[in-house]
């Protein structure tokens, strides 16, 4: 309903049904909101009661103990599948007429439902029994001497686990030829995971000889959490990792005039010039590199526009292949299965070359040391520069949690490297800038918050809303893509 459409590919490399997919499906975002807003119901009508009644009558009522719950240390907000700015933050239980039963006022916040903890949940959980477990540790705020709230402590999280009983189980779907499709789960790439579910990848790799599963945006961003974090969860190692490169993205890498939501794209983008693309090629060499620090072999996917000129695919495939990397062009939008051969061919290929897959750093190294490691080795900063909150958060992490369980899940721009979008191509000189460090329980995670990302993102001035209606003769609906 915003910018970026349903996420269903495109062309003949398409996920159908569109309508069905685009607009819910079986309901599994409903399902991970439903879950998380209870949560947040159980703990505002907990701190209501709290203050309304005294110990005596709060346990007789409940048959609870007080929680003493820091109303300045709440957490969690409450979460919507719309971009929604003007949630991002609130003022909560405001009293109508002196009444003290509208709940407890406070300032509270809403995410997009993709940012929950619970879709993160949802994405590592290996089976019911895990999601379950992870449901109860979910921490919602802190005491008024530090301990955290959970969802386990207000009885919540069985009910909870509840609402997912159905969206535990993934959705397949089929492209416009017929090959099978799993849809499960999808925690933001920039903000929490970005990666389809353990679940749904332990059924494709018991039904396939290859399995595809998909990490969100770059290497830098989908595919490091997919390396440090999805595999630690799963137990699972990647036989080969594919980047896809567009001509148009190494132009804005290279120099080319950035483009504008809502307004017409840059002539740059549709008229040759090779030399903008030879200069975004640092971007993708960049990515090429981490991928190989990983041990798994790089596949570049050239995914093919009709604005691609010849000699702007031959300079990507002469740096590619100079780098040691295979390439191949994909025609896939335009020719379905017969147009991405080449690169089935590249990934078979690659799956047969030795693994030396490892992991990053060690989950016994310090919180610090594992975002430093991050900074530099993955995203090329000269080092990491923290906010006094960020400091503090990592020391009460430190202190109220062991370290070793926790993974570290970066929440960083997607446009660029670094943490600021308009820095392209592969910069040098930087420092990464953490200004809060986020915890989720759960999850076991936790997520340093690095330049201006947002948990909620924004609807612009031309959402594709504007364009989605109904014939009401057929009730087919138009203009989703």
């Amino acid at each position: 309903m915003g910018l970026k459409g349903s996420a269903a590919g495109g062309g003949l490399s398409q996920c159908i049904p569109l309508t069905q997919y685009s607009l819910g499906l079986t309901g599994d975002i409903n399902a991970v909101s439903n879950a998380h807003n209870l949560a947040m119901v159980a703990l505002t009508s907990r701190m209501q009661h709290e203050r309304n009644y005294d110990d005596a009558k709060l346990e007789k009522l409940s048959g609870m103990k007080r929680l003493h719950i820091d109303p300045t240390s709440v957490r969690m907000g409450w979460v919507m599948d719309f971009c929604c700015q003007a949630l991002r933050n609130i003022i909560i239980g405001i009293e109508s007429d002196g009444k003290s039963n509208d709940g407890f006022m406070m300032r509270s916040h809403f995410e997009i439902a993709v940012a929950s903890e619970v879709m993160a949940i949802l994405s590592v959980a290996r089976d019911l029994r895990d999601l379950r477990t992870r449901m109860g540790r979910i921490v919602l705020a802190y005491d008024r001497q530090g301990k955290a709230v959970t969802t386990a402590d207000l009885e919540v999280d069985g009910a909870m686990t509840a609402w997912l009983v159905e969206a535990v189980k993934p959705s397949m779907i089929q492209t416009i030829e017929g090959q099978p499709v799993f849809v499960h789960a999808g925690p933001f790439a920039n903000i929490a995971l970005g990666q389809s579910s353990i679940i749904a990848d332990r059924l494709g790799l018991g039904l396939s000889e290859y399995h595809v599963t998909e990490s969100g945006f770059g290497v830098d961003i989908g595919y490091e959490k997919f390396w440090n974090l999805k595999c630690r969860y799963s137990g699972l190692v990647p036989d080969a990792a594919v980047i896809v490169a567009t001509v148009r993205a190494l132009k804005s890498h290279g120099g080319a005039p950035v483009p504008v939501p809502g307004r017409p794209l840059p002539e740059a983008y549709s008229r040759e010039n090779v030399g903008l693309v030879e200069a975004g090629c640092a971007n993708l060499l960049h990515h090429i590199q981490t991928v190989r620090l990983s041990g798994v072999p790089p596949v570049v996917c050239i995914n093919a526009f009709a604005t691609d000129s010849p000699d702007e695919i031959r300079v990507i495939r002469r740096i590619c292949e100079s780098a040691g990397a295979r390439v191949a062009l994909s025609t896939h939008w335009e020719h379905g299965g017969d147009g991405a051969l080449e690169l089935a061919d590249a990934v078979k290929e690659a799956c047969e070359e030795p693994n030396t897959f490892a992991p990053l750093y060690s989950w016994l190294s310090p919180l610090k040391e594992r975002i430093e490691q991050i900074a530099t080795k993955v995203y090329g900063a000269s080092g990491v520069a923290y906010s006094p909150r960020a400091l503090q958060h990592l020391h009460d992490l430190q202190k109220r949690s062991d370290a070793s369980t926790l993974g570290v899940c970066m929440v960083k721009t997607q446009y660029s490297l670094s943490d600021n979008p308009a820095l392209k191509g592969a910069p040098q000189d930087w420092h990464l800038h953490v200004r809060d460090v986020l915890f989720y329980g759960g999850a076991g995670l936790v997520a340093p918050v690095a330049g201006d990302i947002t948990l909620m993102p924004g609807t612009g001035s031309r959402p594709a809303f504007r364009g989605i209606d109904v014939d009401v003769e057929t009730g087919q609906v138009s203009g989703l893509f």
